[in-house]
């Protein structure tokens, strides 16, 4: 499917989504779409052609997900370009505050592979990984992020809220900021019924964010004990405003939350800081912090 840059594309995009379940959709020119954004389905398999895009039309939606991959399976989008043009964003005073616009929003799916996306000008997330909004427990399982670049987004490149099995590898988040955190990635889940297990984060690169990596646990602690396991591995942050890596916010008046994260040869460029920012957490009862092999160039 062909776009001309100027209409809304998002009714004949919806229907050619609807029908190719289980082959391969080809996307060619620049689309336009409203703020309803498009929803992928079971077997979907999106290819973005050199030169194709994505993008929204003037609005005035502080919520939106151009692509939502909510509750389904086996999903492969390869080559988005996704424009939330911030800049077309007429949401308002109060919306300023809000970042929810989201380029790609996962949420309850499993076998998800985003294979070099470009998510640009989000009102909010680059990308957004979470559980069902629909189906109480169901967690984001088996999602792998390949040569991601968010750019200009106001509030994440990527947020991990919940999720099991997840890998990204090769990440460029730059010029993260407008609301907070503003952080490249940030791991931050909502709740006690959250889920971080086997998240694996490899060679991302964070470039003029306020936080390069943020992971801020407090919303985990309750009722039901967890335990996480993350490894960042290769961390290149070159001028965070505020800290290249924070890992804050676990305080557990008595809730068990145990595990690991693993911070592995880490490099961080023209940083103020020379070590690990970490705020109101308890190092002897929350997971293990284990951060090896930081090199800081002036």
């Amino acid at each position: 499917m062909k776009g001309d840059g100027q209409s809304n594309d998002r009714t004949n995009l919806q229907r050619a989504i609807d029908q190719s379940v289980g082959k391969t959709l080809l996307l060619t020119g620049a689309s336009r779409i409203d703020a309803s954004g498009l929803q992928l389905r079971s077997g979907s398999r999106l290819r973005f052609e050199p030169g194709a895009s994505l993008a929204l039309l003037p609005h005035e939606q502080a919520t939106y997900q151009m692509l939502r991959i909510w509750d389904v399976q086996g999903v492969v989008v390869e080559g988005a370009v996704l424009d939330g043009k911030k800049d077309l964003n007429k949401a308002g005073d109060e919306a300023d505050r809000d970042g929810y616009g989201m380029g790609i929003s996962v949420a309850g799916s499993s076998n998800v592979n985003l294979i070099s996306p470009v998510t640009v000008g989000c009102w909010g997330d680059g990308i957004y990984i979470a559980n069902s909004y629909q189906r109480k427990g169901q967690t984001s399982s088996h999602i792998t992020v390949l040569d991601h670049l968010a750019s200009d987004c106001r509030r994440q490149g990527v947020s991990i809220v919940s999720g099991s099995n997840i890998l990204i590898e090769r990440p460029v988040w730059q010029r993260i900021g407008g609301t907070l955190p503003s952080a490249g990635l940030d791991i931050e889940p909502n709740s006690n019924l959250d889920v971080l297990d086997n998240i694996r984060v490899v060679n991302p690169v964070t470039r003029h964010c306020r936080t390069g990596i943020l992971i801020y646990l407090q919303a985990l602690v309750g009722p039901r004990a967890k335990l996480i396991n993350i490894e960042i591995s290769g961390h290149r942050d070159e001028l965070s405003a505020v800290a290249p890596l924070n890992i804050s916010g676990l305080k557990l008046d008595g809730n068990v939350v145990t595990g690991s994260i693993r911070v592995n040869s880490s490099t961080w460029v023209g940083s103020r800081m020379r070590r690990l920012r970490s705020d109101d957490y308890d190092v002897i009862r929350g997971p293990k912090i284990i951060m090896e092999g930081l090199k800081i160039i002036s």
